[in-house]
C-alpha cells in the first residue's frame, strides 16, 4: 500500500536552506526539497522570482493577520493548496486558477480545500 511513498526519491525530502530578505531583513527558511520545487513552480506562474513571490505572500499573511506564526509551515500548506487547486474539484471550491486559491489561506477557503483535498486523498487510497 505504501510503496508509492515510500519509494519516494529521498533527493525529494532532503532539506534545503534558502536565504531571501523581508522587510530588509536577511531570513532563513529550511524546507523540504519538494516543497521548494512547488514554490518555485508557483512564483513561476505569478510571473516573479521565488524570493520576490514569498515576500509578497509573507506582506499579504502580515497585513490579513497582523502576525506571521510559522511562515515555513504556511509555505508548506500553501504548497498543498496550490497543488489541490489544480484537481477539478478543489479548482471549483477555491476559483479556476492557483492565485485565487492562495488567496484564500486564510481561513474561509481552507475547510473546503482541506475537505476536497482529503477527498481526492481517500480516493487515491482506495
Amino acid at each position: 500500500m505504501c510503496r508509492i511513498y515510500a519509494g519516494t526519491d529521498p533527493r525529494e525530502y532532503e532539506p534545503v536552506t534558502r536565504s531571501l530578505r523581508l522587510h530588509g531583513a536577511v531570513t532563513s527558511i529550511r524546507l523540504e526539497a519538494r516543497f521548494w520545487a512547488i514554490l518555485d513552480e508557483m512564483a513561476e506562474g505569478e510571473g516573479t522570482s521565488t524570493p520576490k513571490f514569498l515576500a509578497k505572500l509573507h506582506d499579504e499573511v502580515l497585513e490579513l493577520h497582523g502576525t506571521v506564526g510559522n511562515f515555513t509551515s504556511l509555505l508548506r500548506v500553501a504548497a498543498t493548496i496550490y497543488l489541490g487547486s489544480r484537481s477539478p474539484a478543489v479548482a471549483h471550491e477555491l476559483g479556476s486558477t492557483p492565485a485565487v486559491a492562495l488567496a484564500g489561506v486564510g481561513h474561509a477557503a481552507v475547510a473546503p480545500a482541506r475537505a476536497a483535498s482529503t477527498a481526492s486523498t481517500n480516493a487515491l487510497i482506495r
